[in-house]
């Protein structure tokens, strides 16, 4: 069950929101000054530097499998003051002003607050993450006991597996590779789940994960949460078919992060592992696989593009493992999220890729959703 880690969180403070909106205030004396400022703060900084031998081998692999895109995404990446950051709500945490605090600094929602469940009807979406068309990034809220912390900073492509998940109240959950928790909080965001499992094998990630949990998530729902430290390959051989929804956000060669390795020697190294990541991801997802129910749904992702790491991976799976199909994105969460994100120019059948592209930074992140049959 849940952690006794976690701490109980009592009440709302309001010194947290005083604190966010003179911060937000003191950033909104106009679209250009809010730009400007936070261009200022990071150029007071040393910068990142770049990893030649990296962008390098990405060069000749993206140019070869992305074409055009490649080109557009690399000016992307090497320019972090370009990057935007969504800011995704926690609905269990009081946020009094804070959304008209966020619109009169431009922000936006990225989804529409309703989508059309019928001709007659519509229901709501919980969740919400605002962007901004410009780089702005707000500051990050630090934890304080007895409150529980707004909003979550995250790139916006992430939420696009949480979305592809679809999960439904009372759904049994496994986020089978959970840390930091930003996957984990967002499916928090979109419904509550009967069970919401979270498991994280590395032990620093584990703790950043609990972390995460004890400051977004309220003790009304700690019953319904499992923090579990496994190896996620083993967890469908030890609670086969117990699943309704299982989320795979693969372990895989990051390629913001590994663009800017500290030093060639480990950009090397890093070149070297990267080869074998997709036999690991076949592992994990083929665990999953057999963790869901028959009827159940596994979404796969990563937040590269390497096409070894994507759709090679879910065509390896799906040539080998039994009972299994794939299923396309829902067409009505693509055309919501089309004016935002950029996908990728390859046959949609075999999961979607969105591509960072200027003043549409967010990514990359690859997701394929499958079903198992039997």
């Amino acid at each position: 069950m849940f952690s006794a880690k976690l701490c109980c969180i009592k009440g709302f403070s309001s010194s947290p929101l005083l604190l966010l909106k003179r911060a937000l205030l003191s950033l909104s004396h106009g679209q250009c000054t809010v730009t400007n400022t936070f261009e200022a703060q990071c150029k007071s900084k040393p910068q990142k530097q770049v990893c030649k031998t990296v962008l390098k081998h990405f060069d000749a692999q993206y140019s070869e499998e992305l074409g055009e895109q490649w080109r557009n995404a690399r000016d992307v990446l090497l320019n972090p003051l370009s990057w935007q950051y969504g800011v995704l709500l926690n609905r269990f945490s009081d946020l009094t002003n804070l959304k008209q605090c966020l619109s009169d600094l431009g922000y936006m929602n990225l989804l529409p607050q309703t989508h059309p469940e019928s001709c007659s009807q519509t229901t709501p979406i919980p969740l919400q993450c605002f962007i901004h068309r410009d780089p702005v990034r707000i500051p990050t809220q630090s934890h304080h006991p007895g409150w529980l912390k707004q909003y979550y900073l995250l790139n916006a492509g992430s939420l696009l597996p949480v979305l592809s998940l679809n999960v439904k109240e009372g759904e049994r959950v496994l986020d089978l590779c959970a840390a930091p928790g930003g996957k984990s909080l967002a499916v928090l965001q979109t419904a509550t789940p009967g069970l919401l499992q979270c498991n994280e094998v590395d032990q620093h990630r584990h703790d950043w994960l609990l972390k995460t949990l004890e400051s977004y998530v309220p003790p009304s729902l700690r019953h319904l949460l499992s923090v579990t430290h496994l190896d996620g390959r083993s967890i469908g051989k030890m609670r086969p078919g117990a699943y309704d929804k299982v989320l795979v956000d693969a372990p895989c060669s990051n390629d913001r992060s590994w663009l800017y390795t500290p030093d060639t020697h480990q950009g090397e190294m890093w070149l070297k592992e990267r080869t074998q990541l997709p036999l690991l991801q076949k592992e994990l997802l083929c665990s999953a696989l057999a963790a869901v129910r028959p009827g159940g749904v596994v979404v796969y992702s990563t937040c590269t593009m390497s096409r070894a790491e994507n759709q090679s991976v879910v065509e390896a799976v799906l040539a080998s493992y039994q009972g299994v199909e794939l299923l396309e994105l829902e067409p009505h969460l693509i055309d919501s999220l089309s004016d935002h994100f950029c996908f990728a120019h390859f046959h949609p059948s075999v999961g979607q890729l969105v591509i960072p592209q200027k003043g549409q930074t967010w990514g990359p992140m690859y997701v394929s959703r499958l079903r198992r049959i039997y």
